[in-house]
């Protein structure tokens, strides 16, 4: 039975209205309800006494209700105390309830419940848990459930209930049919597609339940193995479609970038040429060039690209430069224009708050190739932006960009069969483990050599207990003629997070500091007061710049020689090592400090351990990965890009040689199957390849 051909509305109980919600899950077939897997899993299966309830788990526990009753305080709630035969208690609370809930809960009734224990005022407790009477008296018993229960994907309107009970229709529909298998032989895992789906889908009794939670069963395994196969056959699809394109053959006809070099204050590094020399490679001989240029914070990526702007203008093309933010793109105004205008070549500027009249003479001096560098943020992909004749995109920190964003940069180029060359480039290292599934369209250069007289950037962690002292080191540092940025996780104070907003430390640093000059920086400001804070800063103007994280990349202030993170349990690695990069430009030591608050995690102190110990990027950045997973390092996990089904980059990696030996059996092999696994795993997500 071909699955794809089974609409889901032949599915028992789903009528027109939950067919429109499960559409806007990307779910229309069969096939898609098959393989629309579970998050994860609520382990119903044991029961877990009230003496060794662990704050932060999912649980289920049972006990004796005492006392019910409907508190009014700052919000009206019900709360509902039970009881162990040892006298361990519990508070089950509830903010929205109605009353035949709290008759139910009458003491002296037996209550088999479900949830996430946390610490409340007085004693453990679980907010809003399932639960279920089972009996009344305490000496009932209450049987666990037989199975793990999955936690599908849902969307509004759509609850978990009724996510199983279609699953429930499309496995009766498996039950008696058969799916198709379309890795090779090769690829025996020991275990049929069928066979792995129930299994995932509604595991029995039997399962190794940790190895289920833990994605090494051989049923997870199995259909890990083939969405990852199906990715990677996704972005050799695009990479083969972008090479059978011709692109412009860079020929340089003058001097501009060797002109450009020798008019540098610096020598360029090693790295640094051996990747310019990579990139004019890739120029010269006709078939788009896809390459991403990783580099660490201070490594000289910018100067790279710029090299490579020159090399296309002097061939008569122009180059489009994008950056996913407004600061980040106007840095790079800067130091094009910085470094070109002296040349004689004025560089253009497009963002999405430009006047009408400067927006309007922007895009008509790039339609008419008089600007041949124009740099900016998304708009530049907008549908009303038009070049003459586009010779080569750049996109800056791209792992915030989709392939489908990078695509419609490059299409802004297309003439016929030749497309622009697209130079991508990071300061976020990107660890292999990613670039060998997540960029497998892209060729890669790592600049891994910093300028020569860098200094070593010492980091230290203090407990903010300790910010007087914090502080004064901020006096001393002004004091020697040094900058310092202090940066804050938050623009304004936040209850639920309890962390320093950056206008109260802007107020704080200015009484406790009269004698320096304290500005401040955040993303919530007006353009021009950010962009003239900025400049401030670095033509210091201004001593101590107080900002949140839209510093993170970009910024270039040689002076600066301090930076001090606030709750910097709150940030991811990469970020904390972005952040610290911000110092450490000159040839003076710099030192970087962790303010955190107490009570650490495990995971906050791995974090800090791990910057305190190397200043190697990469190294971080497969830490980064360990700890948070790729859709938090990738930046996808709110846009939804990039994001696996059931694959696990860091803890799947072993399994990553087999794919890319099995991705090249099917396309040499097996070529009609290349298509059928891209769409059962990626669907709508899928690329038109024809278009490329």
């Amino acid at each position: 039975m071909d699955l794809t051909s089974v609409a889901v509305t032949k599915l028992k109980g789903v009528g027109p209205k939950l067919a429109e919600k499960l559409k806007r899950l990307k779910i229309t077939s069969l096939q898609d309800v098959l393989f629309h897997l579970p998050l994860r899993y609520q382990d119903r299966t044991r029961i877990v006494a009230i003496a060794d309830l662990v704050p932060g788990l999912e649980v289920m526990t049972t006990g004796m209700v005492v006392s019910c009753e409907v508190l009014f305080r700052r919000r009206r709630s019900l709360l509902c105390v039970i009881t162990d035969r040892q006298g361990n208690q519990l508070s089950l609370r509830f903010f929205h309830f109605n009353q035949q809930q709290q008759q139910r809960l009458r003491v002296g009734s037996q209550v088999r419940c479900f949830g996430e224990v946390r610490r409340g005022p007085q004693q453990l407790e679980i907010v809003h848990p399932e639960f279920q009477i089972v009996s009344t008296g305490a000496g009932s018993s209450a049987a666990p459930e037989n199975a793990l229960t999955p936690v599908y994907p849902v969307t509004e309107g759509l609850h978990q209930l009724s996510m199983r009970k279609i699953t429930d229709a499309a496995l009766a529909h498996l039950k008696s049919s058969d799916v198709e298998e379309l890795l090779p032989a090769s690829a025996n895992s020991g275990i049929s597609l069928k066979q792995a789906l129930i299994t995932v889908h509604r595991p029995g009794p039997d399962v190794d339940i940790d190895a289920l939670l833990q994605g090494r069963h051989v049923a997870v395994q199995r259909l890990v193995l083939e969405e990852l196969i199906a990715h990677r056959l996704s972005v050799q699809q695009i990479r083969n479609a972008i090479k059978q394109q011709g692109a412009p053959v860079i020929n340089p006809e003058g001097d501009l970038c060797p002109r450009l070099i020798s008019s540098l204050a610096f020598t360029l590094t090693g790295a640094q040429q051996r990747v310019i020399q990579e990139i004019q490679a890739d120029l010269s001989d006709g078939i788009p060039m896809l390459r991403l240029v990783q580099g660490d914070v201070g490594s000289g990526k910018t100067l790279v690209a710029a090299a490579a702007a020159a090399l296309v203008v002097d061939a008569g093309y122009q180059v489009a430069v994008m950056a996913p933010t407004e600061i980040l793109a106007e840095q790079h105004l800067l130091s094009f224009s910085g470094w070109f205008e002296p040349l004689g070549l004025k560089i253009g500027w497009l963002k999405g708050k430009l006047g009408a009249k400067q927006k309007r003479d922007a895009l008509e001096s790039i339609a008419m190739g008089q600007t041949r560098i124009a740099i900016g943020t998304h708009a530049l992909f907008q549908q009303d932006v038009s070049f003459k004749k586009l010779g080569l995109t750049i996109v800056d920190e791209q792992h915030r960009f989709g392939v489908h964003q990078r695509l419609s940069l490059r299409e802004k180029g297309v003439a016929g069969d030749v497309v622009p060359h697209q130079l991508t480039m990071t300061a976020t290292p990107i660890p292999r483990t990613l670039a060998m599934t997540s960029y497998a369209d892209l060729d890669y250069s790592v600049i891994d050599e910093l300028p020569p007289g860098r200094q070593a950037i010492t980091t230290v962690a203090i407990p903010n207990t300790r910010r007087l002292q914090v502080v004064e080191r901020v006096a001393e540092a002004i004091k020697s003629g040094r900058q310092v940025y202090w940066v804050c996780t938050l623009i304004e104070e936040s209850e639920a997070l309890q962390a320093n907003a950056a206008e109260d430390t802007l107020v704080e640093l200015q009484e406790c500091l009269p004698d320096a000059r304290v500005s401040l920086v955040h993303g919530r400001m007006n353009p021009a007061d950010k962009e003239q804070a900025m400049v401030n800063f670095k033509n210091h103007a201004s001593d101590l710049l107080v900002a949140t994280t839209v510093i993170e990349v970009g910024v270039d202030v040689p002076n600066a020689s301090l930076i001090i993170i606030e709750n910097a349990e709150r940030l991811g690695l990469s970020q904390l090592h972005q952040l610290r990069g911000r110092v450490g430009r000159g040839s003076v030591q710099s030192s970087c400090v962790l303010l955190f608050e107490q009570g650490l995690s495990q995971r906050a102190r791995d974090r800090i351990s791990t910057l305190r110990e190397t200043s190697d990027g990469f190294l971080i950045a497969e830490r980064d990965l360990e700890l948070r997973g790729a859709g938090e390092v990738l930046g996808t996990r709110q846009t939804g890009s990039a994001q696996f089904r059931i694959a696990d980059l860091m803890r799947d990696k072993k399994l990553l040689p087999t794919v890319k030996n099995i991705t090249d059996d099917i396309t040499v092999n097996y070529p009609e199957r290349v298509m059928p696994l891209i769409m059962r795993w990626l669907g709508e997500e899928s690329p038109d390849y024809g278009n490329v």
